[in-house]
């Protein structure tokens, strides 16, 4: 059940998504409950990630900057979005063995799956460059190095994980979840020194319809949304979850979907505190005090330590900002594989792989930061999320329709709740699409 013995250039009919990781990773046939949900514990933590990237602190900064806690309920109805859909994704994956980008090349017209396969990588290269430039903001941040330098420092990530995953792919999920827990340590910190107050904190998850009928709000709204719900997880989770061995009987993979889904749910939860997080930082810390528009993470970052009173708050936040950034940047990496092989069925040695995939979404950030300068980055930084959330529907769309297809799926096809559940936020992600491009274009 292992990847193939060798790689071509291109494949005609390929087999296994990410194929020197598939099946690596065995789930014990007659372990008990636990043993067997630690087995599939792990990719939820590189999915986990991207809720919580660059993106995210640049949208979230704004918002809570300007609105206080008031956006704090779009926040958590994105991270209920990303659950239900990255469930979908584990399913695909399980019952299919095949990622969503495969599935989109097998189940659609060849013009629809370049269609299909371009929108792809549009939202690969916009989550790449906030992976960039929040990584290089944070290298500035903390050791002063410019942010050219920076983001042509993120090439390493590549060789980082050619060096990861040839010791095995859990050596990524370790590293990322260490990552992550870092991050997670150096907001607690923080939040107990902005100490929000617990009633306006609560208030914001109540919504309002000031969301929709203010444009600047429903902006940063959309921007929350595609910083959250990113259409690069689902290609990613629908791959990854192949990483675990498991029987092929449909007992299996119905308990592999169920550990899987477990996996994912619990990591998003961790990822809703830690977004959430970021927001209640900024609206405490700048909106409490009159400060409403932070333009930037460094402006923010200077802010930090003077308002809290505390010079190691800024330093938290820098390191944060670095473990988030480069974490992410190496499941977008990973993700940009998926999309490229899965679409195109090319198969390139996996350190080109990793090369090509990282220019494609370096270039696009040194041009922008040479063009428009270094101290415009955060605001590409939110641009960047409104175009995943744009981008999002093209990759929902299709994993919906594939997912409740029992044809293609047999026993696993998601059950009728799940199947209107996601439908339902497939039509509030094209509905709040419409409505922002159309603010934009009456602009």
């Amino acid at each position: 059940m292992g990847p193939p013995p060798h790689e071509t250039i291109v494949s005609a009919q390929p087999r296994f998504s990410l194929p020197e990781s598939y099946g690596s990773i065995a789930v014990p046939a007659q372990a008990g409950w636990l043993r067997k949900l630690v087995s599939f514990l792990g990719p939820g933590w590189l999915v986990a990630v991207g809720y919580m990237d660059p993106g995210n602190w640049a949208t979230d900064i704004a918002a809570g900057s300007a609105f206080g806690y008031q956006l704090l309920v779009v926040v958590l109805l994105s991270n209920i979005m990303a659950i239900l859909l990255q469930i979908l994704a584990v399913r695909l994956g399980v019952a299919t063995g095949r990622d969503l980008a495969q599935a989109c090349r097998e189940r659609t017209s060849r013009p629809m799956g370049l269609f299909l396969w371009a929108m792809a990588e549009l939202a690969i290269i916009a989550t790449d460059l906030a992976e960039v430039i929040g990584t290089a903001i944070a290298l500035q941040l903390l050791f002063g190095m410019p942010l050219f330098w920076g983001v042509c420092l993120t090439v390493l990530d590549v060789f980082v994980i050619l060096l990861l995953q040839r010791n095995g792919f859990r050596n990524i999920e370790a590293m990322i979840a260490g990552l992550i827990l870092l991050t997670a340590a150096c907001f607690a910190f923080q939040l107990v020194l902005a100490q929000p107050v617990l009633g306006d904190l609560l208030a914001g998850f109540a919504p309002t319809t000031d969301i929709i009928a203010n444009s600047d709000m429903l902006y940063l709204s959309m921007g929350i949304i595609g910083a959250t719900v990113m259409p690069h997880n689902l290609y990613l989770h629908s791959s990854i979850v192949q990483t675990r061995r498991f029987g092929r009987s449909a007992g299996d993979k119905r308990e592999a979907i169920r550990f899987a889904s477990i996996d994912s749910t619990v990591s998003l939860l961790l990822a809703f505190f830690l977004n959430a997080g970021i927001l209640v930082l900024a609206a405490s810390t700048f909106h409490a005090n009159g400060i409403d528009q932070v333009a930037s993470i460094e402006e923010a970052h200077g802010l930090l330590a003077p308002l809290l009173g505390v010079p190691l708050a800024a330093i938290a936040f820098g390191i944060a900002l670095l473990a988030t950034g480069q974490s992410s940047a190496i499941t977008a990496t990973l993700a940009g594989q998926i999309v490229m092989e899965g679409f195109l069925r090319i198969r390139l040695p996996a350190w080109a792989r990793r090369v090509l995939t990282r220019a494609v979404a370096i270039m696009p950030a040194l041009l922008i930061i040479g063009y428009y300068g270094a101290d415009q980055a955060t605001g590409l930084l939110v641009f960047s999320q409104v175009v995943l959330s744009l981008q999002l529907p093209f990759a929902v769309i299709p994993l919906v329709r594939f997912t409740s297809s029992r044809q293609y799926m047999g026993a696993a096809a998601s059950p009728l709740w799940l199947t209107v559940a996601c439908t339902a936020v497939a039509a509030v992600l094209v509905g709040l699409n419409l409505k922002l491009l159309a603010d934009i274009l009456l602009q």
